[in-house]
């Protein structure tokens, strides 16, 4: 398989700077997906985030490829990135490659060897991130972030969108950003609403996803603003 690569995939790659905003489409209404995911994107959504589970690694079952690549054919230009919450991430990035996604994250806690999986993402020309999970510990990514673009720093238990913020985990982000500067983009995945997202930026997080709040808003651009900061 031969992967170009895309515009859309040097997304993560640029120095961070303005703070990215990406509707998770996991609280979409599925009926509707390709206007939910238009109107996202006209209320000023950076990228769209899609999280992929496999009921095994986390206590859900969610979408898989077919559902990457509908959200491509009706949303050519915008940024996918893929969040691969599953026990055997090899397996699944030429599938979410093909069906059009441009960032795949896998998490440090299921990876056999992350920097073999990063390469091979590069190799498909897209871009690599890694994730943890709150009550993991800094430490069992920091070996590893270097070869990545992204550190996903779960702030809440993966599984369900819809759920509470979980406040300690800022001491981490705090802790990459101090250790990397602004070499990596740091995403924050759960809990993050208008409420919370001032926080998060202040923290480090500069990539926000949020699926219920800006999914479940009567005003989806001003909660996008809202989460941005601008």
């Amino acid at each position: 398989m031969t992967a170009p690569v895309t515009d859309r995939s040097l997304l993560f790659r640029q120095p961070p700077g303005r703070v990215l905003v990406a509707p998770s489409i996991l609280s979409a209404d599925f009926g509707r997906l390709a206007e939910e995911c238009a109107s996202v994107i006209a209320g000023g959504a950076d990228l769209l985030h899609v999280d992929v589970m496999d009921g095994h690694f986390v206590p859900n079952l969610s979408m898989g490829p077919a559902v990457c690549a509908a959200v491509r054919r009706h949303c050519p230009d915008t940024p996918i990135d893929v969040h691969l919450m599953v026990t055997d991430p090899d397996r699944f990035i030429e599938p979410f490659v093909e069906a059009g996604a441009d960032h795949l994250t896998i998490h440090v806690e299921t990876a056999s060897d992350p920097a073999a999986t990063a390469r091979r993402i590069r190799e498909l020309g897209r871009s690599p991130g890694l994730a943890l999970n709150p009550e993991t510990d800094l430490e069992v990514l920091l070996p590893h972030i270097e070869h990545f673009d992204l550190a996903l720093v779960m702030s809440v238990h993966p599984g369900y969108s819809g759920q509470s913020f979980i406040p300690g985990v800022l001491e981490k982000v705090r802790g990459l950003r101090q250790r990397f500067g602004e070499s990596i983009r740091i995403e924050a995945d759960g809990g993050v609403s208008p409420e919370t997202a001032p926080a998060c930026r202040e923290a480090g997080y500069d990539v926000l996803v949020s699926a219920s709040s800006i999914f479940g808003s009567e005003d989806r651009a001003a909660d996008i603003r809202a989460i941005r900061g601008a």
